[in-house]
């Protein structure tokens, strides 16, 4: 179909995010099977990778007294610190092996300024700068997206969030993400945020 009107973006699927990362995300690895099956159902599949230099300002290692978890404002905006992940050309930073890239047509590289971190796959954190994933998208004709991966309170939420801002009609496959909970319910409190802002929720199940 040379211009599909629906598209999967996999979100941040990366080693780091997954068990034994330096950011894991519990049960991450199970959104790997489900990103995998549903692509199939997509003329048009990407991914997304956080792509952070060392020097990072995001990393809490780069603050001197502060730890992960601790909320700083970094260059006018609200951050919170993390530990040190998906750093440029480390294993952290690679997709998993598992995951399966045969359909993925394009990469997205975010979060690659260290002055300003970027959760969506679309903007960094202040709308500043452009991924190129937007006018992709545009380009090749899409008109909905479904959205997997990692991690369901950071960057799938403010990638749904910026893919509605565009006029997209977007679908969070909820079986395929998971948080990272720094409290308990972010999980559940990002996914009804996403429904009361016109999210459709949905699962693979209901995709076959």
């Amino acid at each position: 179909m040379k211009n599909p009107k629906k598209a999967l973006i996999l979100v941040d699927i990366q080693n780091d995010f997954l068990p034994g990362g330096t950011l894991a995300v519990a049960h991450g690895d199970e959104v790997i099977p489900v990103a995998n099956d549903v692509q199939r159902g997509f003329d048009l599949v990407v991914a997304t990778q956080d792509w952070h230099p060392a020097n990072h300002g995001s990393f809490a290692s780069n603050h001197a007294g502060k730890r992960p978890g601790d909320v700083i404002e970094l260059h006018g905006l609200t951050q919170v610190l993390w530990p040190d992940h998906c750093v440029q050309g480390t294993r952290g930073a690679e997709l998993h092996r598992d995951l399966d890239l045969s359909r993925v047509q394009r990469v997205f590289r975010k979060a690659t300024d260290p002055r300003i971190d970027s959760y969506s796959a679309f903007f960094d954190n202040g709308h500043l700068k452009e991924t190129g994933l937007a006018d992709f998208l545009k380009a090749e004709g899409v008109e909905e997206i479904y959205i997997a991966g990692l991690a369901t309170d950071y960057c799938v939420k403010f990638t749904a969030f910026d893919a509605l801002q565009l006029g997209l009609r977007t679908y969070l496959i909820e079986d395929g993400v998971r948080g990272v909970n720094l409290s308990p319910d972010d999980s559940v409190v990002a996914i009804e945020a996403m429904r009361a802002a016109g999210v459709v929720i949905t699962n693979s199940t209901a995709m076959r």
